[in-house]
């Protein structure tokens, strides 16, 4: 339902008519009337998701304008709500943002919502402090190469699965230290990942030195390069202010900064709690990639071999080839984001997307368990990619959200034929040339593709290539 509204018709959302300012030629994305409410789209349920996710699709289109609330001229791109410390925004800048109009300016190969060139790249800073700077000498900024956002709600969907294991690994590791007055050791193993160990002590302290891969917290982040945002939500309104301007009411709005202006770009309430479910929603239901069809024989043959080479030389001891999903329900809000992004105890009920119905879900495959095996090709782990010989991939300067320069999440590989260039940075224009730049833990199985003869290294290409992100038909 449209803010103003009060009624839903015939299950699809209406702007209200008559109201936009100027006419039918507006410039805006968001005349009067025109703001999704959250509230009203979760009351109405499935009858509400079809016009719901058509809107963000709109949303994610759109070319935000001056008069929405775009350029935020007195805030920076930090995640927190946090003032220039003098002048203005310029619009446009390639530094410190915004830097963008629109979702689709940067992803939009090969279809909406897919990744782009490297003209699109981003530049960002740590997250906190250093968000208001005019260079991108990298003491200062990170750039960062356009992610596909394909079937990103399963991504979502599989971290959700692996926190909640790995938080109940730690509690049951507490009860029992408790209970026993021993101390208790409990690996952390979630989906056949492991993401090292913890210590439980009988007073409750948990000691977390070997935790590997994952953040203290234990809730897996399968979003950006480092792997720093828990959902799409919060993943959406960082991207709506980094790149846009566009500050969503739940993290800049009147509860947190004590006005509905904090940008001061003379729009109040730019963007609702509504409007970012919508953009939630579009990218939640986004078909995975696939395995290219009708390819020439000699491609198919060479895939076929790539494959088995790419498994015996190991690397999907990171990039695992499925990762078993027990549910395809999709909540908005998510359940483990923080302060700041919208939360399940902040609304009466929250919007349900029950992504089985969709054609997609036809074409996944089940486990003995009745699990759906998704086949996106990470372990949603972070990972060392550089060490003192192999360090191509060791540009970064500055740690992000704590995760430090030289560790990576890695990339899901489904698709990746279609994403090129490749790496954090898209500092590389063929596979063969990224997966020769992995070092640190990526190490033994990078030496390994370089030992093999020039026609089994490019079969393994050859099956990279052949997962491919497809228009629809």
């Amino acid at each position: 339902m449209l803010r103003n509204l009060g009624a839903l018709a015939a299950a699809a959302f209406v702007v209200a008519g008559g109201a936009a300012y100027g006419g039918s030629w507006d410039e805006r994305v968001f005349p009067p009337g025109a703001h999704v409410d959250f509230d009203a789209v979760a009351a109405a349920g499935p009858s509400a998701l079809p016009a719901l996710i058509d809107r963000g699709r709109v949303l994610f289109k759109a070319k935000f304008t001056t008069v929405d609330g775009a350029g935020r001229p007195k805030a920076t791109q930090a995640i927190v709500p946090t003032r220039r410390k003098a002048g203005v925004n310029p619009p446009f800048t390639r530094t410190s943002g915004p830097d963008s109009n629109s979702c689709f300016g940067c992803h939009n190969d090969p279809v909406e919502g897919g990744s782009g060139d490297d003209v699109a790249n981003a530049f960002v800073s740590e997250g906190f402090e250093s968000a208001q700077f005019d260079t991108v000498d990298p003491s200062f900024s990170s750039e960062r190469h356009t992610i596909a956002l394909m079937g990103a709600g399963l991504v979502e969907l599989l971290a959700r699965e692996m926190t909640a294991d790995l938080q109940a690994i730690r509690a049951a590791a507490v009860k029992e230290a408790c209970q026993s007055g021993k101390a208790v050791r409990a690996d952390l193993v979630s989906k056949g990942v492991r993401f090292g160990w913890i210590e439980a002590h009988p007073d409750g302290i948990v000691d977390l030195d070997s935790v590997d891969g994952v953040d203290a917290d234990l809730i897996v982040r399968p979003f950006s390069r480092k792997g720093v945002f828990t959902s799409l939500r919060q993943f959406t309104i960082n991207a709506l202010n980094v790149h846009h301007g566009m500050e969503a009411v739940e993290r800049f709005g009147a509860r947190w900064t004590g006005t509905h202006d904090f940008a001061e770009s003379g729009v109040p309430d730019a963007i609702t709690a509504g409007d970012v479910s919508a953009l939630v929603a579009f990218q939640a239901t986004l078909p995975p990639p696939a395995v290219k069809t009708g390819l020439p024989g000699d491609w198919r043959a060479a895939a076929a071999e790539g494959e088995k080479q790419f498994d015996a030389i190991g690397c999907p001891s990171c990039h695992v080839k499925t990762l078993p999903l027990k549910s395809l329900v999709f909540t908005d809000p998510a359940p483990y984001d923080m302060a700041g992004t919208l939360r399940s105890g902040e609304v009466e009920a929250p919007i349900v997307i029950d992504l089985s119905v969709l054609p997609f879900a036809k074409t996944l495959q089940k486990n003995d368990q009745g699990a759906w095996l998704i086949p996106l090709m990470s372990d949603l782990k972070r990972h060392l990619v550089v060490d003192e010989q192999v360090n191509a991939l060791g540009n970064e300067l500055q740690a992000q959200r704590f995760v430090e320069r030289d560790v990576f999440l890695t990339p899901r590989l489904w698709g990746v034929g279609s994403t090129a260039p490749y790496g954090h940075i898209g500092a590389f224009r063929m596979l063969d040339e990224i997966i020769a730049a992995h070092g640190g833990d990526a190490r033994f199985s990078r030496d390994q593709y370089l030992a093999l003869d020039p026609d089994k290294r490019d079969a393994v290409v050859a099956f990279l290539r052949a997962l491919a992100i497809e228009a629809p038909r």
